[in-house]
């Protein structure tokens, strides 16, 4: 497995990451337990260190399967990257973010806790609290790094002018933000503060929550808690005109040797080494399929084949429903 630096002064982690998420809960359809954990003692295997959760994946359920599955290993052997700070329902209903210095130390007690672990690799708010200076939250983090609960400080889905503001307080090692083909407003503004500050990229959701898998079809139909039922992209009409630039994409693959998961992972990865794609697998034959997209050399004259299947901005609907795109620092 090669390896990726996160910033200037954070941990080297494996060149490709394991979200966790879907493990959890039924947000892209029933999850089998013994088949995450098996997902998660492969991918270990196979040399993959980073793992991402977060404390409000499934209320909790999800820090609960990750201490299950990585129980008895060395605690050396990987990387915890939990987000905090989403508010949950009993229904599980979102009920926005909160960022207050009390609640990082209480929502960190209770993470180290269901994880059954002394310290949290990169700890990040999940997404930006409007109700409180980016300053406090880093600075109240800074206080559990100063204390030895927490190793590195992280970010997901802020703003650039977000990004500068807490670095000024404690050095950030990564941002979590959605990166693919299909969704690259990241490229304007934030990945270039990124790059100039010396802080690096976790990008998640780099199939495009399945539409890159090369295998979503538009007869589909998610089931009743899947959350592809409730968004734009894979809305009638526009899922139609997405899938048309996947078959696009295929045929470069097919060129290529590989699948369009494949391809899709690689490119993300090719985009600078500062880069570290998440891959949301939630069985072995999916991580099978994701862990050799490493070894794909994309040359000049395969990626702008890749740009001219899938230009920029060619996706159709927002990457999240109207709700949550204001909650995100940058749009699609």
């Amino acid at each position: 497995m090669q390896t990726r630096t996160l910033g200037r002064g954070g941990p080297t982690v494996s060149a490709l990451g394991l979200g966790a998420m879907g493990m959890s809960g039924e947000v892209y359809g029933p999850a089998d337990r013994a088949e995450s954990t098996a997902t998660v003692h492969a991918a270990l295997e196979a040399g993959i260190t980073l793992i991402d959760t977060g404390d409000f994946y499934a209320t909790g359920h999800n820090e609960l399967l990750l201490a299950e599955a990585l129980r008895g290993r060395r605690r050396d052997s990987y990387l915890l990257s939990v987000k905090f700070g989403q508010l949950r329902g009993p229904r599980g209903e979102f009920g926005g973010q909160d960022s207050r210095p009390e609640a990082v130390r209480n929502f960190l007690a209770y993470s180290l806790t269901r994880l059954g672990t002394d310290y949290i690799d990169i700890y990040r708010p999940a997404r930006l609290d409007p109700t409180v200076p980016i300053e406090e939250t880093v600075g109240a983090i800074k206080e559990m790094v100063d204390a030895g609960y927490v190793r590195y400080v992280g970010l997901s889905e802020v703003d650039a002018e977000t990004v500068r503001r807490a670095h000024a307080v404690h050095p950030i090692a990564d941002v979590q933000i959605e990166y693919s083909l299909l969704s690259r407003a990241v490229e304007a503004e934030v990945l270039p503060t990124l790059r100039e500050l010396g802080i690096g990229l976790t990008a998640y959701a780099v199939l495009g929550r399945g539409l890159l898998s090369g295998r979503w079809t538009a007869g589909h139909v998610a089931g009743p808690t899947d959350s592809r039922g409730f968004s734009p992209r894979f809305a009638r009409g526009n899922v139609e005109h997405n899938l048309a630039l996947v078959e696009a994409l295929r045929r470069v693959a097919e060129a290529k040797g590989c699948t369009v998961a494949q391809l899709a992972i690689a490119w993300v990865a090719a985009q600078g080494s500062d880069i570290v794609p998440l891959v949301g697998c939630r069985t072995r034959t999916q991580l099978a399929e994701a862990v050799p997209a490493l070894e794909l050399s994309l040359s000049t004259d395969d990626l702008a084949e890749i740009e001219k299947a899938v230009p920029p901005g060619s996706a159709r609907g927002d990457r999240y429903p109207a709700a949550f795109m204001a909650s995100l620092g940058v749009g699609n």
